[in-house]
């Protein structure tokens, strides 16, 4: 027999979901078939997989010590853990016991797009790891997660839950809009002044990209983007930019890059959507691998703001366009 006492990452689900994650290797069936013959019981009662887990509970396993182990399946340690959860060094900028806040740069996955690869979520799970905020069976029925989502060429501010209140938080409060969230870019051609753009959204997954439309069709999301003129330049060869301020006021895949080129207003370094090296000069000079977007701000109700520098490759396309001048 094992007991496992319910922790606040774990209270909140369903018995059954904790049961797979626990034993992960066990057919669905097992739980229910072990629950009616009283098996596996909560807080020493003949329990249901619906059952809502609350901190402090108790949930017994009279199984075999083998059966058990064999159910957990093998969890990755030592050198395996380390190649799954890396440590490398990240720019935080924000850091509490449910949150942590960072500033992604260019480049990195926010979350993997396939199974082999290691993106921003792995690497705050390696932090975790490795401050002794996170121990491998705990992360057995929890993983800490990204809370909001970047392009790998988009930088700056990306949020993770390191708990599960953490994450219900964050999630609730991204659902409900409670925070405004502040982009700075870079385009190609003169932006005037400040406004709103609101349109419609469809996606091509197959192309991993995205069309604005003006109408709703079947498939479309509604979007709206607000902005304004930071300041503008003009190139030697007398090529108009401008560095502007985007307001996400709805967070769709692609939104702020498509919504510009639709504009006439392309970012520059943005291959996909026409601010390429193919596309601009200035990108080639540059040598630009990606878009210059880069999530600057966060702003809650309360007053508390959230900042993020630009990254250096920005700064340098800003500072060699004021050169132009």
């Amino acid at each position: 027999m094992q007991r496992f006492i319910i922790n606040d990452n774990e209270a909140g689900q369903r018995l059954d979901k904790y049961l797979k994650k626990l034993l992960k290797e066990a057919p669905a069936g097992f739980f229910y078939k072990m629950m009616r013959k009283k098996n596996i019981v909560l807080n020493g009662k003949k329990t249901e997989g619906s059952a809502l887990l609350r901190q402090g509970d108790e949930v017994k396993l009279f199984l075999s010590d083998e059966t058990i182990a064999s159910f957990r399946g093998a969890a990755p340690q030592g050198r395996e853990l380390e190649q799954k959860y890396p440590v490398t060094r990240l720019d935080i900028l924000y850091e509490d016991r449910d949150l942590l806040v960072m500033n992604k740069p260019a480049g990195m996955l926010s979350q993997k797009a396939r199974p082999e690869d290691v993106s921003a979520n792995e690497y705050i799970i390696g932090y975790l790891l490795s401050s002794g905020q996170l121990t491998e069976e705990q992360l057995r029925t929890f993983v800490p997660s990204v809370c909001n989502r970047l392009d790998r060429n988009t930088s700056g501010l990306l949020i993770a839950g390191k708990s599960l209140a953490g994450l219900q938080r964050m999630g609730e409060q991204l659902r409900r809009r409670d925070m405004d969230k502040y982009y700075q870019c870079l385009v190609m051609g003169k932006l005037e002044g400040f406004g709103e753009w609101k349109g419609w959204l469809k996606k091509d997954p197959k192309a991993n990209r995205v069309e604005i439309l003006e109408q709703q069709v079947q498939g479309s999301s509604r979007i709206h983007t607000g902005y304004r003129t930071l300041q503008q330049f003009r190139s030697r060869e007398g090529r108009a930019y401008t560095l502007a301020e985007l307001h996400l006021i709805t967070g769709r895949s692609h939104q702020l890059r498509a919504h510009l080129a639709a504009m006439g207003h392309p970012i520059l370094g943005d291959s996909k959507y026409g601010g390429g090296q193919r596309q601009d000069p200035l990108a080639r000079q540059l040598r630009l691998p990606g878009q210059l977007l880069h999530a600057c701000r966060l702003e809650w109700p309360d007053g508390t703001i959230l900042r993020a520098p630009l990254p250096e490759v920005f700064q340098r396309a800003v500072g060699e366009l004021c050169l132009m001048e």
